[in-house]
């Protein structure tokens, strides 16, 4: 029998098959980069997370007590990993069929909302925030500053604050402004990076 982190394994590789797969078929005159961006979302930690919420898996785990006491259950990485370690059981006893019916089935809505357009706007803000919290500071707040224009024409300046600074992105919706917010910011790291080693 595989130990859990082994099955979240091979569950990670199932779960990526099957979503690649589910929009190469849905989305056939996508672009890698497109196709990217909305199998990153579909197989993020959050959406999971939330995927075994739905499914009430955390109530069959077992804890010690100092991670039950701190709330393991509800914790979106725990959640995601057993989403993943069942992903790998159902294809270890049923193949890959088995398990394209599970991942279809606990992640229906999401894979039917996957839109290329909204995978693009969340790219940037998904980037900033892994950042972030690759270097353990807290994740970026986003603040709309102001709106302008009449309701079917409006453009909206986002603020996202982090960390070590603030910076402003506008777009014709609050997600695409907090994109433009959030890609203005990765800009600003990365020169600030390039200053430092030149």
């Amino acid at each position: 029998m595989l130990h859990n982190e082994s099955l979240e394994f091979l569950g990670d590789s199932v779960l990526g098959l099957v979503v690649a797969n589910y929009l190469c078929n849905s989305y056939p005159l996508g672009s890698e980069g497109e196709l990217s961006r909305m199998k990153h979302r579909l197989v993020s930690a959050p959406t999971l997370a939330k995927a075994s919420q739905a499914l009430n898996l955390g109530d069959f785990l077992r804890f010690g007590r100092g991670e039950e006491k701190s709330g393991g259950r509800q914790k979106n990485a725990l959640l995601a990993d057993v989403f993943e370690a069942i992903t790998g059981a159902i294809f270890m006893d049923g193949g890959i069929n088995a398990a394209t019916h599970f991942v279809c089935y606990a992640l229906r809505q999401e894979l039917e909302d996957a839109d290329p357009l909204a995978a693009a706007e969340a790219d940037y803000k998904t980037m900033l925030q892994e950042r972030l919290q690759a270097e353990r500071r807290a994740a970026p707040r986003y603040v709309v500053i102001e709106t302008f224009g009449p309701p079917h024409r409006r453009t909206f300046h986002v603020e996202v604050l982090w960390d070590g600074g603030s910076i402003r992105g506008e777009g014709h919706s609050i997600k695409s402004a907090e994109a433009a917010a959030a890609r203005a910011a990765l800009e600003v790291m990365r020169s600030g990076e390039q200053e430092q080693s030149n």
